[in-house]
């Protein structure tokens, strides 16, 4: 009985996910098709110090935040629609201003651990006016039991 509702609620969760994922991506086709005035070669473009941050072992419950620095190399300014993580225990912060051209801006990142255990790999895909309209960057470690 115990592992029927573990499955059952393993799929509701996954199906909210997938859900999420969804609605996401007509929103992001819209994104790119207001954007579409801006050409490849004068297109805002993400430069991240570290695209993959690994925070080493925690213990299950820690919270661990990280800086995904990043510079905009592109000719035209860089606006963060969206920056969404692959668990709800990952809260990504991005910038709400413009980024200009040569500038620097930062995206924190916070993962709280309560109830993680085992190697964790968090996505966070950042929705913007630059071609792809997706970037991602990853938050990787491991969890150890209280």
């Amino acid at each position: 009985m115990k592992k029927l509702v573990f499955s059952l609620l393993t799929l509701v969760v996954l199906a909210s996910c997938n859900n999420n994922k969804a609605s996401t991506a007509n929103q992001d086709s819209s994104v790119v098709n207001q954007g579409s005035s801006v050409n490849q070669a004068s297109a805002p473009k993400f430069k991240f110090e570290n695209n993959v941050h690994d925070f080493g072992k925690i213990t299950e419950g820690e919270k661990v935040s990280y800086n995904y620095e990043f510079t905009n190399v592109g000719k035209t300014p860089l606006i963060i629609k969206e920056a969404i993580a692959s668990c709800g225990c990952t809260i990504p912060e991005p910038p709400k201003d413009p980024i200009s051209p040569g500038a620097k801006g930062i995206i924190k990142v916070v993962f709280n651990s309560t109830g993680k255990e085992g190697l964790q790999d968090k996505v966070i895909t950042i929705t913007a006016n630059t071609i792809p309209a997706q970037t991602q960057v990853h938050l990787i470690g491991e969890v150890t039991k209280k």
